[in-house]
């Protein structure tokens, strides 16, 4: 089973997801048969690439209130997070884009597969968020890829191009071709698609339905004790 999840580095209900995806996960009897790979998707793809606000200071503009009114609007997501164990400490963080990020991210799903890539996200996730590290700086983009296994030559190279630009353009269009006009979004299987923080309980049935539509069982007609044929033998 595959699972896809459209989600942005800066996103806090994606960061929140990601966690309630994964504590369905760990009640799943078959999860070591689900395959995770994230998806990119700008949340704001006009923020600039050198960062001129912080994200307070970008949502208060955002939503026409001042920094203290955003702040208090920022208190739901990072009630949520707390309740899912994490801790958001990223109000004071530098907005700016997220499209080195997402080309990182394709670059650990290529040269480590989805584990490699799964580590990379949650390494992003948590310097932006925890941190409240830039996650648009080349300095802290490396050092947080080659501190999550990536080769640091690699690295550098991606950052110094716009290799896997078109697979982060690829993966928007995909999002918008199901759509998808926020995220998070997760797709199974290509079948079935769950949109937002979901609680547990949602990825729960998720994995258990697509999980049974994916792997059916034959239905048994007559009941047992017909004349057979097995391993020991046939009874005459």
């Amino acid at each position: 089973m595959r699972i896809e999840i459209w989600s942005d580095v800066v996103c806090p209900w994606c960061y929140i997801g990601k966690r309630h995806l994964e504590s369905a996960l760990e009640s799943f009897p078959h999860a070591d048969d689900v395959e995770v790979v994230y998806r990119s998707f700008e949340l704001d793809p006009t923020a600039p690439q050198v960062p001129v606000e912080t994200t307070v200071e970008s949502l208060a503009k955002k939503f026409g209130t001042d920094v203290a009114g955003a702040r208090e609007l920022m208190k739901r997501a990072d009630g949520a997070a707390a309740a899912a164990g994490l801790t958001f400490n990223h109000a004071d963080a530098l907005h700016a884009r997220t499209v080195d990020a997402h080309r990182l991210l394709h670059l650990a799903l290529a040269d480590g597969g989805p584990a490699r890539q799964r580590e990379l996200k949650e390494a992003l996730l948590a310097a932006y968020f925890t941190r409240a590290e830039n996650v648009g700086d080349h300095a802290v983009l490396r050092s947080v890829a080659v501190d999550a296994g990536l080769d640091p030559s690699r690295v550098d190279a991606v950052l110094a191009s716009d290799e896997y630009a078109d697979a982060v353009r690829a993966d928007i269009a995909q999002a918008r071709a199901y759509g998808a006009n926020g995220v998070p979004f997760f797709v199974v299987d290509e079948k079935f698609g769950v949109s937002g923080a979901q609680p547990t309980e949602v990825f729960t049935q998720l994995l258990d339905r697509a999980w049974t539509e994916s792997h059916p069982q034959v239905e048994l007609v007559g009941g047992p004790g017909a004349d057979a044929c097995g391993p020991d033998g046939c009874a005459i």
